[in-house]
């Protein structure tokens, strides 16, 4: 089962690590020029931390397949960073995008909140043409030992159709090395779905051991998507993300995020 139409629910112990919204729009080159500081003062009561720094491309290679050939380092972007007191909630604002992140995700609405000023005040300001791509991306990493859930497989937590051949009877879990499931499938007529899904061992964990289970679901539209229709492509991807998580998880799961 890839989705799922049960009822959306609240879980306290929900495994959400991170997530982010991004919309990115025709280059605007005034925001890599001057430092916001009207946009600041619009939001600096919820982002009063600030901090400005440079996103350094990888290198290119021109003239391949010709005696010239070159490699170019593409200009940094000015990235500017406005965080909240506390730190919990980021937003980034370059020449090319604007996004919203955090690691303590209190629900959709509270996060729709956060952005609505932010987003309102970067159109009213900078006036972009259309957004080229609405993103909305939640990155789940479930722990069995945090949800007390040490000896059951993985099989019995998620669906088959993200456990490939870790679903089979013949597999022992333990003895696969490697596996990730990466699917792109379009949910209808404008939104798309990238989704990651398999086991890892974190690096950066503070040497926690643990094989943790990566369900990373991004979810966009692209096209040219008008700013009047920002906050509804937004609410349509968020519903979208409902259903493709439930039709990831089973009931064994669910109990023990309750």
């Amino acid at each position: 089962m890839l989705f799922s139409d049960r009822p959306r629910e609240f879980y306290s112990n929900a495994p959400l690590y991170e997530v982010i919204c991004q919309l990115r729009f025709p280059t605007i080159l005034s925001i890599n020029q001057n430092e916001p500081a009207e946009f600041q003062e619009s939001i600096r009561d919820v982002f009063p931390q600030y901090a400005r720094k440079q996103d350094v491309s990888p290198p290119r290679l021109s003239g391949l397949g010709t005696p010239n050939l070159k490699v170019e380092q593409p200009p940094s972007v000015t990235n500017y960073h406005f965080l909240s007191s506390d730190s919990a909630w980021k937003l980034n604002l370059t020449r090319d995008f604007i996004a919203l992140s955090t690691r303590r995700y209190p629900g959709w609405e509270d996060f729709a909140r956060y952005l609505d000023r932010p987003l309102a005040s970067f159109i009213k300001l900078y006036h972009p043409a259309w957004f080229l791509r609405v993103g909305l991306r939640y990155r789940n990493i479930i722990s069995r030992n945090r949800l007390n859930l040490d000896n059951t497989p993985w099989s019995e937590l998620f669906q088959s159709s993200y456990l490939g051949p870790m679903g089979e009877d013949d597999i022992d879990e333990n003895r696969v090395t490697q596996y990730g499931c990466d699917l792109t499938v379009k949910l209808d007529s404008s939104c798309y779905a990238k989704i990651h899904a398999g086991p890892a061992a974190l690096k950066n964990q503070d040497a926690d051991p643990e094989v943790k289970f990566i369900l990373d679901l991004d979810l966009f539209m692209s096209g040219n998507v008008p700013c009047t229709l920002a906050a509804a492509s937004l609410e349509t991807l968020h519903g979208h993300a409902g259903r493709v998580f439930e039709g990831a998880i089973t009931d064994t799961l669910r109990d023990a995020m309750r």
